[in-house]
């Protein structure tokens, strides 16, 4: 196997030595370099050509945004961002995901123990994925609404009553939100397991509502679902659907991991499956892993209409694939078609 060679920039003498620690740990990973700010970094691309860029947004001289955008427009490659994982650190890594960056790694806290096998273990997969990572170039766009113009007498025919369960991992912030942003007015109910940390959702939300006609928003405990509302699972908890009398509800869930997720894009299919007796719509969007894939296959069992992002517009085909590899699937769809085919399959 060959190895992913690896350019870390960050302004910090300390977490640069973390990193190439902790990613030269992984025998399939080098660590070719290392660059203390964007102008530097930028010789060093030329010069060592690595497969893979862990970048910071904080640096002096240049910020990491400013240098991705300059880099996505003019040699896009696979970028890994160094945030904080905080409401605070949220915004700009979430403009980072926008612009092009493939995914995103927690700032190692140097006091702590070093040893933590498992911020490792998550580092090394994360920049081994990104390796393989389709990347995209950085073209400017205002933030606007981009609704799907629905035929009136399809619009008609849309059965609101069904429950929309959207499911996604690594890609998956700009793959819901143009899922989203086409979404016509009166829509059925959307419920959304995107794989996030938890000072994160929120501000997710928030981004793709600013772009959508529809309401978007990080789930609440007790929230009745409507149509036009998409409710976003909270980082850090398992969007579980409940139903009491005709009314779907959300309910979160603070159990354990389920697939090392929380949410779990498993938790969320079943719960659909247990209350609405088929009565619904399940989508799987581009990410790592195979979280929901049997849960899928279980809809599917069941006669729930089942889509996946296609491999060819997916920045990671894992979870997707996995659904696919199973036979969960009824189609696969690309991106860009993804809305009309939820909403195709959602007619009365």
């Amino acid at each position: 196997m060959q190895r992913t060679r690896v350019l870390i920039v960050d302004d910090s003498p300390s977490v640069r030595s973390v990193l190439q620690q902790v990613l030269s740990s992984d025998p399939n990973i080098e660590v070719v370099g290392t660059a203390e700010d964007p102008y530097v970094a930028r010789d060093e691309i030329k010069k060592l050509n690595p497969d893979v860029l862990t970048l910071d947004i904080e640096m002096p001289r240049m910020d990491g945004i400013s240098f991705l955008k300059n880099l996505m427009r003019l040699r896009p490659m696979p970028v890994v961002m160094v945030s904080t994982l905080t409401e605070k650190g949220a915004p700009l890594t979430l403009e980072a995901l926008e612009i092009g960056a493939v995914d995103y790694i927690a700032k190692p806290q140097v006091a702590q123990d070093l040893g933590l096998s498992g911020y490792a273990e998550e580092i090394c997969s994360k920049v081994k994925m990104a390796a393989n990572a389709k990347v995209r170039g950085y073209k400017h766009e205002t933030s606007k609404k981009n609704t799907l113009v629905v035929p009136e007498r399809v619009s008609e025919r849309l059965d609101v009553s069904r429950v929309i369960g959207i499911g996604a991992s690594t890609g998956g912030t700009e793959a819901v939100k143009e899922v989203l942003i086409r979404m016509p007015e009166y829509c059925p109910p959307i419920i959304i397991s995107q794989h996030i940390p938890a000072g994160f959702s929120r501000s997710f939300a928030d981004r793709v509502n600013a772009s959508s006609t529809i309401e978007v928003r990080e789930a609440m405990d007790g929230d009745q679902l409507k149509p036009g509302l998409a409710l976003v699972a909270p980082g850090n908890r398992h969007l579980v659907l409940k139903k009491r009398g005709i009314h779907y509800f959300a309910s979160l869930d603070d159990g354990e991991r389920v697939n090392l997720h929380k949410p779990s894009v498993e938790v969320m299919f079943d719960s659909m499956n247990l209350v609405t007796k088929g009565h619904c719509v399940a989508a799987m969007l581009t990410g790592m892993g195979a979280d929901g894939a049997q849960a899928m296959l279980r809809l599917k069992k069941v006669g729930v209409p089942t889509l996946a992002q296609d491999e060819a517009t997916s920045v990671v085909w894992g979870m997707p694939g996995a659904a696919v590899k199973l036979g969960a699937i009824d189609r696969q769809v690309a991106l860009p078609h993804m809305t009309q085919a939820i909403l195709k399959s959602c007619l009365k």
